[in-house]
């Protein structure tokens, strides 16, 4: 018997399948994003894909200027994959480590980086026109790197305490001592003539009073009062003001003041969407000006197109999203806080960054995170990935998913070497600490002396067995 097959209706019930299909690996997508450890594992992927897209950068834009140099190809790129290769330990070991060490390692490291950078404004070296950076035992490092991830942990730390203390109900317990220890970093960072870095501790700043939940008006104010320092600072500078007409019309001086915001839309442009192939890059021959460093977003685009600058922004998105994850997540005050910090910091880094190449603000001399060149940014951004990461291990899900699997590395190590006594002490002295603080205040000393007295007495009356309930002694009889 012969079969009529209606064309419309095989048409529908095909669409339909594949409709079926998408709607099941949507599902299944979605479901693989309620795993315990989704963000723990989103942040270390996107975080190590943004490292070793950074290696291979630093090596394709530098070769032609350090054969020049040196006579190797290799020299910046060893640089950069040894500070990598130190910052991976690190890295490794903060993500292992409890939070009540970032908490107490806040304050130090905030001392200690107002102390470089007060050395730094007296005995620093001066590199291209800012007095930015420290020679120590014969490295260059620049002490503001490290001053971001430090006044994260204390902005955090600090925040925490008040609000585990309900103090954060009047305006002057929000500000202070934030607003302070923000305007010593501020100021000193000014010293070496680094805009960008002020930019970037005002941003967690802010960011921090907003997870806190600073009043609209509050917010508002600081915001205005931001704008206005940033505004007074370019005024004064003569070279910020050259970058300020150099951004509004970079072709009005395009070999002097508008030579690298030109040659960086060049790149771009050469690129195209599919890019001119990895180490094909035409600009990196002495035509863009720092294409290691802060241009090394538009060397990406020459090179890969525009399919490898959205590749960036997506793995800069998905980082954020994994971030703001554990801080929606987290239960505790300080976790929170720092999560939102960091990702503050980092997000909002980038974004100046490649708003800069793109043209959309100054160029600001800022590097990418973990991507640019440059051992002294490098190192305390994966240090505050290893933060990030040990912060996403507190979520409960992931809790428990680690509990099941048995003890850490980190606790194992701390068990061969007979340590593991001392941090348990040390956790529960903290743990006791913030439970005297947030608990009820006590009873007088002589009510609780006189009930344990009638309760020793009953004990010794009835030994024979529990006491009735009629012959119990009503305490706290006057109330």
């Amino acid at each position: 018997m012969a079969t009529t097959t209606v064309p419309g209706v095989s048409r529908s019930r095909a669409r339909t399948a594949t409709g079926g299909r998408e709607r099941a690996l949507w599902r299944e997508w979605a479901r693989s994003l309620d795993r315990p450890l989704t963000s723990y594992y989103l942040i270390l992927s996107t975080g190590v894909m943004l490292i070793a897209l950074g290696l291979v950068m630093v090596l394709s834009s530098t070769m032609v200027n350090s054969i020049t140099e040196t006579g190797s190809a290799f020299s910046v790129f060893q640089r950069q994959l040894v500070s990598a290769m130190i910052g991976l330990p690190l890295m490794v070991i903060a993500s292992q480590l409890p939070l009540w060490v970032f908490r107490m390692v806040g304050y130090p490291a905030m001392i200690l980086s107002v102390a470089l950078l007060l050395l730094t404004a007296f005995q620093g070296t001066e590199v291209n026109g800012a007095i930015r950076w420290l020679e120590i035992g014969g490295l260059l490092i620049q002490p503001s790197e490290p001053a971001k991830i430090a006044f994260a942990l204390w902005g955090a730390n600090t925040l925490a305490r008040k609000e585990e203390l309900k103090e954060l109900t009047e305006w002057r317990h929000l500000l202070i001592p934030l607003l302070p220890g923000c305007g010593l970093l501020v100021l000193l960072v000014l010293l070496g003539s680094d805009l960008s870095t002020t930019l970037v501790l005002l941003l967690v700043f802010l960011g921090l009073l907003w997870v806190v939940g600073a009043p609209g008006r509050l917010f508002l104010g600081m915001f205005g009062l931001v704008l206005g320092l940033a505004g007074i600072v370019i005024a004064i500078e003569p070279f910020r003001m050259t970058r300020i007409t150099a951004f509004l019309d970079p072709g009005a001086d395009p070999t002097g003041s508008g030579f690298q915001s030109l040659h960086g839309l060049y790149a771009l442009g050469t690129g195209g969407i599919f890019g001119v192939g990895i180490g094909a890059s035409r600009e990196k021959w002495g035509f863009l000006p720092f294409a290691e460093s802060d241009f090394i977003f538009a060397i990406i685009g020459e090179e890969f197109g525009l399919i490898g600058t959205l590749l960036v922004l997506g793995l800069f998105g998905m980082l954020g999203y994994a971030g703001l994850r554990v801080a929606y997540r987290v239960k505790d005050s300080f976790s929170r806080l720092a999560a939102f910090a960091i990702v503050t910091w980092i997000l909002g880094q980038a974004m100046i960054n490649i708003a800069a190449v793109i043209g959309l603000v100054p160029v600001t001399g800022i590097p990418l995170p973990l991507v640019s060149y440059g051992g002294s940014a490098l190192i305390p951004t994966m240090i505050a990935l290893g933060v990030l990461l040990a912060i996403a291990r507190q979520e409960p899900q992931a809790q428990k998913a680690l509990a099941a699997r048995g003890p850490s590395w980190v606790q194992r190590a701390l068990s061969w070497l007979g340590l593991e006594n001392i941090v348990a002490s040390v956790q529960n002295r903290n743990g006791s600490a913030s439970s005297k603080r947030t608990t009820a205040p006590r009873a007088p000393r002589k009510s609780q002396e006189r009930g344990s007295k009638a309760g020793a007495k009953t004990t010794a009356k009835n030994n024979s067995g529990p006491v009735p309930a009629g012959d119990r002694p009503r305490r706290n009889r006057r109330r």
